[in-house]
């Protein structure tokens, strides 16, 4: 699982994807249909009904059918799951409500923000988290620049995935 992928799931909100999967696929059983009866091209068979004209027709499946037989029956495939709406996460509050009393900023610090979600903030995790998200080249060589850079990156994907993010902390 990749570090975006645990900060969503501690958010609560990798729930709603997981649940937007579709259904297993029925186990009906198959069965085959009669294979058609071969005929030489061009040659009507003995038997084939012919046209007004003398023109060579194909009999229809009404036509063939014997007074037992029985019309076969599929069982109907499941339809997916339609996508429900993604709702909001008050991320803003639930984030705040942990953060209270401990002296942490999150709104800030990406360091903070991992530490709060119980998850690894070490400058290792950070670097890896960084090249995940896709930090350019020159944000890498600079620990300040990447942690600022990737602070913002991940609330703007916070609130691409359904976190509701102040505006001011996405500019």
């Amino acid at each position: 699982m990749s570090l975006f992928s645990k900060i969503l799931e501690k958010l609560g909100l990798r729930k709603e994807h997981q649940e937007q999967q579709p259904a297993a696929q029925g186990t009906g059983t198959t069965t085959s249909m009669p294979n058609k009866p071969a005929t030489t091209a061009g040659k009507p068979s003995g038997s084939a009904p012919t046209s007004e004209k003398g023109v060579h027709t194909t009999p229809s499946v009404a036509d063939k059918r014997q007074p037992g037989d029985v019309a076969v029956k599929h069982e109907p495939r499941p339809m997916p799951a339609a996508p429900r709406p993604m709702s909001q996460v008050d991320v803003t509050k639930m984030l705040e409500q942990k953060a209270k009393g401990t002296g942490l900023n999150w709104k800030q610090s990406i360091s903070d923000l991992l530490f709060l979600l119980d998850l690894d903030n070490s400058r290792e995790a950070r670097t890896e988290l960084a090249k995940e998200l896709g930090a350019p080249a020159d944000v890498m060589t600079d620990s300040a620049r990447m942690n600022t850079w990737l602070h913002k990156e991940v609330l703007r994907k916070i609130a691409e995935n359904g976190g509701n993010i102040p505006q001011e902390l996405l500019d």
